[in-house]
């Protein structure tokens, strides 16, 4: 069987056929797409192989073959009766994506049909699917400047991607290549990714964090408020492992939410090809500062992941000061800048033995005004735990240095830990890249919470008050190393030693000159 990385690059290659027409923000809602509909339909007409005729090895062709066949039978109803137990919706035998490529072939292929077939699975009546595939323009300009063309660029994507039998894989490695390709888009978009993805790197590490010890909680429940495409959600899967017969991955509740449409609908696509049941993912498509939610049970997490829009403008509403995620820490975050806005909703929702991961910029670290009343109030609590250093140009959408803030809610010594782990990344191309063995140590130095020396330092609440609480890890990571001391008369004699010489060579190219009849006297 195939790795994922291999059917990620197999998905990637599919890319080619519009990569050279259009920028990897516009066709990535097309490719995303039509493989989420490529994997739905794949395991649907296996599944059709298999109540039919017991058969799970069967051919996709044969398969669809087998599904057409049984449209005109008494068994029909049944069967689609007992698929959509399984999926939640219909695809009829005409709208398959095997059918849209036998069509392709036949020259019969309608762009509409796919559209109905979208339909079709959204109008389901599980609202699972609801406005799933809204992105899936079919007569967007970015695709042709006309029908014909329009239907032709997607042809050629469905063609390239049905080679490709997505019922063979296990549903990691398809989750696990989807998000390789999500990573891949990001990588192409450049600052506009910013908004959808955080590099699986940072999402390791922040997810290792609010797992730490917590790994077999049964109905562990985890939370982001800015969840973009649910990369940081899904990294909790890969902290949850087998104990015996128990796979704990699967009793994660995924509480998400996002402002983006686009990318709402992203989120909803890789959590359900890394087949995490329905019950168990609860994403909704809102204004996080805006409108709290949730709002109904449960509102309170055993982890909240957050990387939200860097200093982002937001209505700092005077009446805000009254919500009561806000109301405790005296003022609001100021209308330039909503990161501690963001920090205080996350906090808010996070229960009493939980843990909070969320990145930022460092101007959050030693910023006056309301964000340092705010900072205060929150060191003052006990409720800030570790701060640890990034490097610089990991994220796609800023090459700024940030940091990784932990937050608690029992923690009574008040203690902070500070790490600096800024150097420790490797150049990828353009950007840096956080390697497994910096997070590894990162994540031993935050379970043994002691001091390294030039790495990390375990700061009283005596010592940060003395620092008017201000948190620049500088402060309190000293990481300057000492130049070797400079030998003076060692180098004098350097020096002296080097003139000696230029006079003899000079002397000897003056001797040359004079033989060249030439008036040059070097050293003059």
């Amino acid at each position: 069987m195939a790795t994922s990385i291999e059917l990620g690059n197999a998905l990637w290659a599919a890319a080619d056929v519009m990569r050279q027409k259009m920028s990897a923000d516009a066709y990535k809602d097309y490719l995303l797409g039509l493989t989420f509909y490529k994997s739905l339909s794949d395991k649907y007409l296996i599944k059709v192989a298999d109540l039919l005729e017991n058969n799970t090895n069967m051919s996709l062709e044969d398969a669809q073959k087998l599904y057409e066949s049984s449209k005109d039978t008494d068994d029909y109803e049944d069967l689609c009766e007992e698929l959509k137990n399984d999926f939640g919706c219909i695809i009829t035998p005409d709208h398959t994506f095997t059918a849209f490529y036998n069509q392709i072939n036949s020259g019969t292929f309608l762009l509409e049909n796919l559209s109905q077939a979208f339909r079709d699975i959204e109008q389901s009546q599980d609202a699972h699917y609801e406005g799933l595939f809204d992105d899936f323009d079919i007569a967007s300009k970015d695709l042709g400047k006309n029908p014909m063309e329009c239907n032709n660029m997607i042809s050629s994507v469905i063609k390239a991607l049905e080679n490709i039998n997505f019922s063979e894989y296990e549903d990691d490695a398809l989750g696990d290549a989807y998000e390789y390709l999500i990573g891949k888009f990001a990588s192409e978009s450049g600052k506009k990714a910013g908004e959808f993805y955080t590099p699986q790197a940072v999402s390791k590490l922040i997810a290792k964090i609010v797992t730490s010890g917590r790994e077999k909680k049964q109905g562990f429940s985890i939370y982001d408020p800015c969840c973009g495409s649910g990369s940081l959600l899904l990294q909790v899967r890969n902290c949850m492992y087998k104990q015996g017969n128990e796979d704990y991955s699967r009793h994660v509740h995924y509480f998400g939410q996002e402002i983006n449409n686009q990318t709402f609908n992203l989120a909803r696509m890789n959590m359900m090809l890394h087949r995490v049941p329905a019950s168990y993912q609860h994403l909704n498509n809102g204004d996080t500062l805006a409108t709290d939610w949730p709002v109904d049970e449960p509102t309170n997490f055993d982890a909240c992941t957050m990387n939200p829009p860097y200093s982002l403008r937001w209505d700092a509403l005077s009446s805000l000061i009254t919500d009561t995620r806000f109301s405790r820490y005296e003022r609001l975050a100021p209308k330039s800048a909503a990161d501690y806005a963001f920090l205080l909703h996350g906090f808010y929702h996070l229960k009493t033995d939980g843990v909070m991961g969320i990145v930022l910029p460092h101007g959050v670290l030693f910023r006056g005004a309301a964000e340092g009343t705010i900072r205060q109030h929150l060191i003052e609590d006990g409720s800030i735990y570790a701060v640890i250093g990034l490097p610089a140009n990991l994220f796609f959408n800023t090459s700024i240095p940030t940091c990784v803030i932990i937050l608690k809610k029992d923690n009574p010594t008040r203690d902070i830990l500070f790490i600096d782990a800024s150097k420790d990344f490797v150049k990828e191309k353009a950007r840096n890249y956080l390697p497994d063995e910096a997070i590894e140590k990162i994540l031993k130095t935050y379970n043994d919470r002691q001091d390294v020396e030039k790495y990390a330092h375990l700061a009283s609440f005596d010592e940060i008050k003395e620092n008017d609480f201000n948190l620049n890890i500088p402060r309190y990571v000293d990481t300057f190393e000492e130049e070797e001391p400079i030998d003076l008369d060692a180098t004098f004699k350097e020096l002296s030693d080097l003139s000696k010489e230029e006079a003899e060579l000079n002397a000897t190219l003056n001797s040359y000159f004079k033989e060249l009849g030439l008036n040059i006297n070097l050293g003059e």
